[in-house]
């Protein structure tokens, strides 16, 4: 296993601390667990751009085709 350094002021080091013991965690599994939890965040996140971006596209689409139709519906179909 790997060691990693970490500095931060005081007042951060007591948060983690703090929140350790109440979850009963060393501070290395909370800090192992935030990371992953922060990964899951970040993948989740591109996951809802990746969405939206597709959603926006298949708006685009779906107006220009309802475009399309709304200038073809009468043709052949008017009075001569």
């Amino acid at each position: 296993m790997k060691t990693i350094t970490l500095k931060t002021d005081d007042g951060f080091f007591e948060r983690i601390n703090s929140l350790a013991k109440s979850l009963h965690l060393t501070k290395s599994e909370l800090i192992r667990r935030s990371v992953r939890e922060y990964e899951n965040y970040i993948k989740r996140e591109n996951l809802k751009k990746q969405i939206q971006e597709a959603s926006f596209n298949v708006r685009t689409s779906n107006a220009e085709l309802m475009t399309d139709f709304d200038t073809t519906i009468d043709d052949g179909l008017k009075d001569v």
